[in-house]
Parts: C-alpha cells; sequence; structure tokens
C-alpha cells in the first residue's frame, strides 16, 4: 500500500516526496497558487485533472524509485485526458498526437508493437516520473494555469531529483524541458534532449532520436534496472 500524506486537507502526496517538499507548502507562491484554484472553481471553470489526480506523478513514483524523468509541459486539457502523468492518457481514451509520435519513436528504437491505449502508469511503476511542468489546466485553455506557481514547485521536484547519488535518465523534450532541466548535473545523470513530440516539430529530429535505447543503455551500465517501455494490452 502506498503511504502517503494529505496536504493542504485536500490533496494526497506520498510520505516520501512530502519529506523532499514539504516546506514548498509554506511558501507564499503555494499559498497564492492554492487561492487562484479555488476562485477558478468557485467561477465554475473545469479544472483538469480531477484534485486526486493532481500528483499522481508522484504518487505512483516515489523518489528513490527514480529511474527516467520525461518532463511535459501542462496536462491535456480535453474532457476525461488528463490522469496526472504527462503525455499518458487512460485506456479507452484516444491516443494524442505527441504520445502517438512517442509510440513510433518506441517502436523504431526498440522495435516494440504500437500500444492500442496511451495509459503510461506501468512506465510510473517502474520508476519513469512523468512529470508536467504545470499540474492543472483549464478545460479547453492550453497553458491556462502557467505562471500561477506550478513552475516552481516543478522546479523544486526537479532540483530534488538532480541531488540524487543514482544515476538518473532525464529526457528533455523541446525547448520548454530543456529550459527546465538547465541544470541538471550533466557528469552525474544522463540528459537526452530531442525536440518535442508534437507533430509540429517531431520530424525535426525527435523521431529517430533513440532516446529509450540510449535510456536502458545508461542504467545498465550503472547497475540500474533498464525499462520495459512495452505496454501491456
Amino acid at each position: 500500500m502506498r503511504e502517503s500524506s494529505r496536504v493542504n486537507g485536500q490533496v494526497r502526496l506520498r510520505s516520501e516526496w512530502l519529506d523532499l517538499l514539504g516546506r514548498e507548502f509554506e511558501q507564499p507562491y503555494m499559498a497564492n497558487l492554492r487561492s487562484f484554484l479555488r476562485a477558478e472553481k468557485a467561477a465554475g471553470k473545469v479544472i483538469y485533472p480531477r484534485g486526486e489526480a493532481v500528483f499522481a506523478a508522484l504518487d505512483q513514483t516515489p523518489p528513490a524509485s527514480v529511474r527516467v524523468v520525461i518532463l511535459g509541459q501542462d496536462p491535456y486539457h480535453g474532457p476525461g485526458q488528463a490522469h496526472g502523468l504527462s503525455f499518458s492518457v487512460k485506456r479507452g481514451v484516444r491516443i494524442p498526437p505527441s504520445l502517438q509520435n512517442i509510440f513510433r519513436e518506441l517502436q523504431s528504437d526498440l522495435r516494440i508493437a504500437l500500444p492500442s491505449h496511451g495509459d503510461l502508469t506501468a512506465w510510473a511503476r517502474q520508476g519513469v516520473l512523468l512529470l508536467n511542468t504545470v499540474l492543472s489546466v483549464e478545460h479547453g485553455q492550453a497553458g491556462a494555469h502557467q505562471g500561477q506557481g506550478w513552475e516552481i514547485f516543478t522546479d523544486a521536484v526537479v532540483s530534488a531529483i538532480n541531488d540524487s547519488d543514482q544515476p538518473i535518465v532525464f529526457m528533455l523534450w523541446g525547448a520548454h524541458a530543456q529550459r527546465k532541466g538547465a541544470a541538471i548535473h550533466s557528469a552525474r545523470h544522463c540528459v537526452l534532449r530531442a525536440p518535442h513530440p508534437s507533430p509540429l516539430s517531431a520530424h525535426r529530429g525527435f523521431l529517430g532520436c533513440r532516446h529509450f535505447s540510449q535510456a536502458n543503455a545508461f542504467l545498465t551500465a550503472h547497475g540500474r534496472q533498464p525499462v520495459d517501455w512495452s505496454l501491456a494490452e
């Protein structure tokens, strides 16, 4: 059973992450962020993902288990899409174009058959931290919650992982993720950079980047278990 703690009486956060990040919830930016979210909901706006899934990436992947970090931007903003893991959608939800390109690269790189669903929970449970930079969004309004404080919190998450003594792979796809990962200790960790898998940029170097095989080669070389990137049907 996952051990977790209540934050602000509403949101669950694993105790291991709370030990590392608890002070963030005492900072003024977090109070301002809570006020912003309360006001948005009071105004009748629909917010994704549901409250219990906001910290799903941290809930599924405790800090000691992190082997790979994949940074997204903000959650999907359509009904039923976002469930707290970057790029992931639950089974039965149409696979978004960026995730389709991730699967295409996975197939090309490791000869893994294209999955029939987009639920990446199996990756998260193996130590792949699927972290968005911003952890909430308004229905139909991509980027609506940018600049409200989430970026400061997720900077703290990245910093905590960066300080780990364990070698970790960071997959930084697109300029946004690359800026956020600019301070990663590349002498200790493996930093892989490529364009974003969006259809607008995937052809500029994401397709063919071979990040999945490179990640597993690095983990194996450093005595860590490689990731099984296949997704059960």
